[in-house]
């Protein structure tokens, strides 16, 4: 089985807790992924084998260059993908496919020539069509503002995913000797893409023409101690609250340390601190902040009073699931959509923009402290599923048991003489 992805911790992880429940299920499982240091020590540590693919995410990310270049940057992961997926796919069943759009279309085209099973998947229902919501805009390529249909605003979209990412999926396809694809997007999401979100947090609308399979979140328990130095920092006082940013770097350039340390001790409230690919530091030396690296954040969320953090999938899931309060400080992309989830839920703030003052982190932070938002985060934490990562690696192999063909009696006794 080969589970395949570009992009940040948050399209890693989710693999990782399926890669452990597959092995678990008598499977053998490789996982392809860049070359980032952290990945390679977080699959390491649960024994299952990388395939790096692709730039350093990490690098990619940090280096932002400017939208016109996409394509660019397309085509070359895109030949990467081709070339690294299509030799850690070589005797596998079937092929997990998600990421971003150009690495999941090439690795579901490789996943096409060597004749296995592919399936879709994604961490965000955002990019799948639907009625019911409008798509997001690739940068540089803003929807004209007399758009309001939502349909008509996705029809839009998938031109600009062909503009972007169809010369160099089609080119790479050709000289695979496959025929090229017409809908970039139709061909990534499939005829049943998965979408591995919880339904609570997540709830996804019956859409016509799209069957989706929702599985749950795929979160692998943690079961990595706290580190002794903060679990004594932990113990010292009165719940602390969580500042971090995940894989968000432009964070860096702004003071958003200064300003959420000062924002939460005008609560009354300590800081633990995570330094992230913003790198975030501490302010000062007062003993009421604390700053971690990796760290389990399953454990930390249960000891702490609330988590402001960026709105990635899998740090809003982890939040919701140990019952804490949140303010979401969305960056991009999907961050927004999981900022008006938690404050829909009543189980946190959504912070109006990116850049947070003083003044309007402290405003979310009063909402996200309050007794009431607690008990109501306290209450959704225990509906949420726990078990999204068996559910789909149970589905997986059972598709895959369905599809295999069948061997003859005789030819399988035969098999066993020989």
């Amino acid at each position: 089985m080969l589970l395949s992805t570009y992009g940040s911790r948050g399209d890693v992880e989710p693999l990782v807790g399926l890669a452990v429940r597959l092995r678990a299920l008598g499977a053998e499982v490789r996982v392809c992924a860049p070359l980032d240091e952290d990945f390679a020590r977080r699959l390491a540590g649960v024994g299952v084998p990388l395939v790096p693919v692709g730039p350093s995410a990490r690098e990619l990310t940090t280096a932002p260059a400017p939208p016109s270049s996409l394509p660019q940057r397309a085509a070359v992961l895109t030949a990467g993908q081709f070339d690294g997926v299509t030799e850690a796919a070589e005797g596998c069943d079937a092929l997990v496919a998600t990421g971003v759009m150009p690495a999941a279309a090439a690795a579901r085209s490789v996943a096409e020539k060597l004749g296995i099973r592919s399936v879709s998947v994604t961490f965000q229902q955002l990019t799948l069509p639907s009625p019911h919501r409008p798509p997001l805009a690739y940068p540089g390529r803003p929807f004209p503002p007399e758009v309001t249909d939502n349909r008509a605003l996705w029809d839009l979209d998938a031109r600009s995913v062909n503009a972007l990412f169809g010369e160099a999926l089609n080119s790479n396809r050709v000289a695979h000797g496959l025929p090229p694809v017409d809908d970039v997007r139709a061909y990534v999401i499939g005829d049943q893409p998965w979408l591995a979100t919880d339904p609570v947090l997540d709830p996804w609308q019956e859409t016509p023409g799209l069957d989706v399979v929702q599985t749950g979140a795929w979160i692998l328990p943690d079961v990595h101690p706290l580190p002794a130095a903060l679990m004594a920092f932990l113990d010292a006082g009165t719940p602390p609250v969580y500042v971090g940013f995940g894989s968000m770097p432009m964070l860096a350039s702004t003071d958003v340390a200064q300003v959420a340390i000062e924002a939460v001790r005008a609560q009354g409230r300590r800081v633990v601190v995570a330094r992230g690919w913003a790198d975030l530091a501490l302010i000062d030396d007062r003993d009421d902040c604390f700053i971690v690296g990796e760290v389990n954040q399953q454990a930390l969320f249960a000891r702490v009073a609330a988590v402001v953090h960026h709105g990635g999938a899998g740090t809003t899931t982890t939040a919701t699931r140990a019952g804490a309060s949140q303010v979401v400080v969305p960056q991009a992309a999907d961050q927004p959509y999981w900022a008006g989830r938690v404050a829909d839920l009543g189980i946190g703030a959504a912070h109006d923009g990116p850049t947070p003052t003083f003044e309007s982190l402290s405003a979310a932070l009063s909402t996200a402290l309050a007794p009431e938002t607690r008990a109501r985060a306290t209450a959704v934490a225990g509906m949420v599923h726990t078990d999204g990562a068996a559910v789909a690696a149970r589905l997986l192999l059972d598709t895959i048991s369905r599809e295999r063909p069948r061997v003859p009696a005789r030819s399988r006794a035969a098999a066993e003489r020989s």
